[in-house]
Order: C-alpha cells, then sequence, then structure tokens
C-alpha cells in the first residue's frame, strides 16, 4: 500500500467518514469477532466542481488468520519422556527407596517395549495431568495402582487404571449405569482421577505427598492427622506429623517417588532413550459417530480392532450405546479420517520446529520434495525420528511408502523409499 504525506491524510482523514472493512466469508475466519487491526482508510482526492461523486479506492482486504493446525497423529516417545521429566516436582533421588525401586524396575523397560502400548496410554494420561497444572508424578499412579492396565481388575473390589471403588467412583461422576463401568473407560477414569488430585493437591497446599496419602487414604484422614499435629493442611510439613497417617500411605508416597527416580536414571542410559526414540501414535478422546460396534468403527477408520479393544475395555461387549448416549473412545489422532489423509496433513519434525522459532541452520531436514533422495539406507543408530528430521518428510508418509508400523524396527542395510515415483 502506498503510504501518502501525513498532514494531507490528516486533512482527507476529517474531512471524510470512515468506511469499515467488509466481513470475510472464508471458512478460516474464525466465528469470534476478528483481532485483527482495523484497515487504514485512505485519502481521497478532492472532489472537482462537476456533480460526479468521488470515486473511493477499493479496501484492503485484512489478512486471513492462520488455520490451526492439525493434531498430529504420531510423536516421538522421547517427547513424551521429556514432557514428563519436564513437569515432574523436582524432588531429589538421594533418599528414593531402593526396595521400591527394584520392585518397580520394569516400569522403564515397559516404556520402552515396542509391542506394548503402554507408551501411548503413558502419553494420554501425562497430557492429562500436565494440561490441569499438576506434577507428572501423578501420571505415575497408574504403574502402583494397576500396572497401567485399563482392564485391571481386583477381588477387593476396585477396577480400571486407576482403581476406583465404586463408591468413590459414582462421587466422582463416572458412569455406571446399564452394563457399562466407566472405571474401564481410560478417558472417564483419567478425567475423574486428574480432577480429584487437583482438588487434593490444592486442599494441600500443592503439597504433592500429602495429596497422594490423601487419594491413598482419604482426605478427611490425612486432614485430621494434620489438625492433631497442630498444623494447617495449606502448610503442613510432613516430617512433623507423628501419628494418624497410616503406614501404607507413606509407603504409597515411596513407591511413587522410587519410580520418578527410576524414569529420571533410564534417560541417562542411550539404549533405553534409542528404544524411545521411534514414532508412537497420539490417543485421544473422540466420539463414536454412527458406529454400532467397537469393529465397525475401528474398520470404518483403517484401525486394529485388538487395540482399539484393548484400549477400550468398557466397551468390550462391542456396544457403542449408553441408552441414548455414545461414550467416546480413545483412539490414534488421525482414525477420523483413512489413513493417507493422515499422512498428508501430519505436520514434518521440520514445520515444527520453523513454528517454535528456530534458526535457518537448525533446519537440516526442511528441504524441497524435488531436492531430496528418493531412498535412504539405513545405517547403525538411524531411527524414524531421525530420518523424518534429515529429509523434512512426515513420519506418517515415511511409514505409509515403506508399508511400515509405528513399531517396525530398522535395521542397517534396509532401503526405505522417501518418495513415490520410487518403485
Amino acid at each position: 500500500m502506498k503510504t501518502l504525506p501525513l498532514a494531507p491524510l490528516l486533512l482527507c482523514l476529517a474531512a471524510l467518514p470512515l468506511k469499515a472493512a467488509p466481513p470475510t466469508d472464508s471458512p478460516l475466519q474464525p466465528a469470534t469477532p476478528s483481532t485483527t487491526p482495523a484497515i487504514e482508510a485512505a485519502a481521497a482526492e478532492p472532489a472537482p466542481a462537476t456533480e460526479t461523486p468521488p470515486v473511493a479506492p477499493p479496501p484492503v482486504e485484512a489478512p486471513l488468520p492462520a488455520a490451526k493446525p492439525a493434531t498430529a497423529p504420531l510423536r516421538n516417545g522421547l517427547e513424551i519422556h521429556q514432557q514428563l521429566l519436564d513437569n515432574l516436582s523436582g524432588s531429589g533421588c538421594e533418599s528414593a527407596n531402593a526396595r521400591w525401586q527394584a520392585h518397580y524396575a520394569r516400569a522403564p523397560q515397559r516404556l520402552a517395549n515396542p509391542d506394548d502400548e503402554l507408551l501411548a496410554l503413558f502419553g494420554y494420561v501425562v497430557d492429562e495431568v500436565v494440561k490441569a497444572g499438576l506434577p507428572s508424578e501423578y501420571a505415575l499412579i497408574p504403574f502402583i495402582e494397576s500396572r497401567y492396565n485399563p482392564a485391571a481388575q481386583s477381588s477387593a473390589g476396585p477396577a480400571g487404571m486407576w482403581q476406583f471403588i465404586a463408591i468413590t467412583a459414582r462421587n466422582q461422576g463416572i458412569t455406571m449405569s446399564g452394563g457399562y463401568d466407566g472405571r474401564y473407560s481410560v478417558i472417564e477414569s483419567t478425567r475423574a482421577a486428574v480432577r480429584y488430585l487437583k482438588n487434593l493437591h490444592r486442599m494441600f497446599g500443592e503439597n504433592w505427598q500429602l495429596a497422594m496419602m490423601g487419594y491413598n487414604a482419604g482426605e478427611y484422614r490425612i486432614l485430621g492427622a494434620i489438625r492433631q499435629s497442630g498444623q494447617s493442611p495449606r502448610n503442613a510439613d510432613l516430617a512433623k506429623i507423628s501419628s494418624g497417617i497410616p503406614a501404607i500411605s507413606r509407603t504409597y508416597v515411596e513407591k511413587l517417588h522410587s519410580i520418578s527416580c527410576l524414569m529420571k536414571q533410564a534417560s541417562r542410559q542411550a539404549e533405553w532413550r534409542a528404544k524411545l526414540d521411534r514414532p508412537v501414535p497420539r490417543l485421544i478422546a473422540t466420539e463414536a459417530g454412527s458406529a454400532v460396534s467397537l469393529q465397525q468403527w475401528a474398520k470404518n477408520r483403517a484401525v486394529d480392532p485388538a487395540m482399539l479393544a484393548r484400549l477400550n475395555p468398557a466397551l468390550t461387549n462391542g456396544a457403542l450405546r449408553i441408552g441414548s448416549q455414545a461414550p467416546q473412545l480413545l483412539a490414534p489422532a488421525g482414525s477420523q479420517a483413512v489413513a493417507a489423509t493422515a499422512a498428508a496433513i501430519a505436520p514434518t519434525p521440520a514445520a515444527s520446529v520453523i513454528a517454535s522459532g528456530s534458526s535457518a541452520g537448525q533446519l537440516a531436514g526442511n528441504r524441497s520434495k524435488s531436492a531430496r533422495p528418493t531412498t535412504h539406507t539405513v545405517r547403525s543408530g538411524d531411527s524414524l525420528w531421525s530420518i523424518t528430521r534429515r529429509y523434512g518428510i512426515s513420519t506418517a508418509e515415511l511409514l505409509r511408502l515403506n508399508s511400515l508400523r509405528p513399531t517396525s524396527t530398522l535395521r542397517p542395510g534396509m532401503v526405505l523409499k522417501l518418495d513415490e515415483t520410487r518403485p
């Protein structure tokens, strides 16, 4: 737009009314009013002596807001682990209980197992815990309660990944009716657990250890022990509470602390990190739509029905209706579209780096499709993640081109296609 001298512009603006820009009809335009600054009004020339009205210049179109990127269907396992580490409370591991570290030593190894859906499930819970503003220690609770098994059932009555008893589940709003038990729903039980933990966290002055004891023994029992020690729940010192807290609740905190320290220690093991360096499905809560069974839903969206059943044990009878309502499903992001469409919209690692504001020197993988080779020969130390970053190709596309699964193992000497033109 041409810039006019300031003084004539001000005089003209004073003489002429401003005209608002017309609304944008683009589908990218949000329903809420745009925050784009008002468009400048151009100055008009003085009208001639004839009766012909002055012709105003055409309005300048406001830039359209950027489209919101679709949720990436895959992410790297190392990202999930780093999110856990970044949101831990910061407790040191010098006092970690050796007995419980030995007892839960296999927890990090299970995350590294490519044949186990645990890492994807763990990523979902970490997301929910961090989104609620809680320390990520809380995402480790299912390791203690159920070994992260959504279908876990105890003879004493607790059920599901978070091991809710029936009365607590109902008090926390979990649906239990008509042959449906929401304690086995990862979505319902996780939301209820996070909501309950958030209340406990606030109740006990953001002391995650006291909150955990309240989760284990009941908040009123812990509140009574705190008051008996002459303290306030908001600033209580656990070391000064000599009685009233069950030994099992103190042990519960030791277990959780030990698992968090195991996760920290595992991050220093190169072999373990290499196993986590793989694409992992991002799990999200999604709607059943018109499907009447898990099998039909899975078939319509090219999802492994056995995996879908393992992630949704509350629906293992196949029904997707509770009366007139349809419960949500836990499924891989992108499963609402066909696989090819999901691959096409998945943001590349290079695009993610651009969005984070990295310099051009860091964008080694941001190459044009025409400039990159058509194949890559796997070398020792390569992973799907490192290859996609190198060539600026999405992980989903690399998997599709080579008929690979997210859990596939790359071996030195394998030739991977990077382009459709490769026979």
